[in-house]
């Protein structure tokens, strides 16, 4: 792995978080380098073990926590919270603050060399380390991802929009290229796993229906779905072209609330978007406005453009005759 210290351009972070979120992007810039390498290194994708919610986790999972941890200690953060630990640690006892990480999202994808990427969160510590961890999502005084793909970028936010980075090949620096990204509106690309779909609630199978009747339907034009499974890859596609990600609950065992964790992955993300112009819910309430009852909970999430997230949330206000008719006329839509 690379070893040198600079690893991105400082003059867009607040003083304070910048020992921090250099850190951060130190460990990204070297995971780069190393899923970059893929079998000419060594083996990341083989199956080393299981995390506390019972998921598998590839060696580069443990790599990336592992790597996460040891750069951050001694940067100012007293508590650290990862997808792939039982609880929050302590790493700086008179730390300012707490960072809540899933160190590798989309492992699954690692094998087949489909974009990964580690997103984060941050909040300002408190004494209690479930107490720093556990509290509402609009609290968070940044937040962001990085994505490990063709190029590799991060993904910005203190809370005054999206900055944009692009990691430069050649100096192997984070790079802003944007200050303030946001959203572009007009796409018509949905995300979904459709697999699903006897699983869902009345109201998601009527959105979709919608959308798959294309011109023809209620909606009348044409859509495009999208599936990576890769939540950092759906974010960063929603970012640059605009859409909607829809992970909803559905009826099977273990998936009544969804499978994405509200600390690690849908608090940031909603962060991000909602920073950038967009909004984030769980198919009926903001995620921002929400609390996380245990380390790992998970809830439904759906984001992307105001008006298509708005619209999710009036198909689950619908009186159920006007979601039962297949490509039927909604109600609140007419005209």
């Amino acid at each position: 792995m690379l070893d040198t210290v600079a690893s991105i351009e400082t003059r867009e972070i607040p003083d304070g978080m910048r020992a921090p979120i250099d850190a951060l992007a130190r460990v990204a810039r070297n995971l780069s380098f190393t899923i970059r390498r893929g079998a000419l290194g060594q083996s990341l994708g083989h199956e080393v073990g299981e995390n506390t919610d019972g998921d598998t986790q590839k060696a580069l999972d443990v790599l990336a926590d592992e790597a996460f941890a040891k750069a951050l200690t001694g940067t100012g953060v007293r508590w650290y919270a990862s997808e792939e630990r039982d609880a929050v640690e302590p790493l700086d006892v008179d730390g300012r603050f707490v960072i809540a990480i899933d160190p590798l999202d989309g492992s699954s994808n690692i094998d087949v060399n489909v974009s990964i990427g580690t997103i984060f969160s941050i909040y300002e510590a408190k004494a209690n380390a479930q107490a720093s961890v556990l509290r509402p999502a609009s609290e968070q005084i940044a937040a962001g991802y990085v994505i490990y793909g063709p190029q590799s970028q991060m993904m910005l936010t203190f809370g005054s929009g999206v900055q944009q980075y692009v990691l430069d090949p050649e100096s192997d620096v984070f790079r802003l290229v944007d200050a303030a990204k946001t959203i572009p509106d007009g796409s018509s690309e949905f995300a979904i796993n459709a697999s699903n779909y006897r699983h869902w609630s009345k109201p998601i199978r009527a959105y979709i229906d919608d959308c798959l009747a294309g011109i023809d339907g209620p909606r009348g034009k044409n859509f495009n779905m999208r599936w990576v499974a890769s939540l950092v890859a759906e974010t960063h596609r929603i970012l640059s072209r605009g859409g909607i990600f829809l992970y909803p609950s559905d009826d099977r065992s273990g998936y009544e609330r969804g499978r994405l964790r509200m600390v690690y992955e849908c608090a940031p993300i909603a962060f991000l978007i909602e920073q950038a112009g967009g909004a984030a819910t769980d198919s009926c309430d903001p995620i921002m406005g929400m609390t996380a009852s245990e380390l790992h909970a998970r809830t439904p999430f759906v984001f992307g453009t105001r008006e298509k997230v708005a619209r999710v949330t009036a198909y689950n206000d619908l009186p159920d005759q006007e979601v039962s008719a297949l490509f039927g006329a909604r109600g609140l839509f007419r005209a």
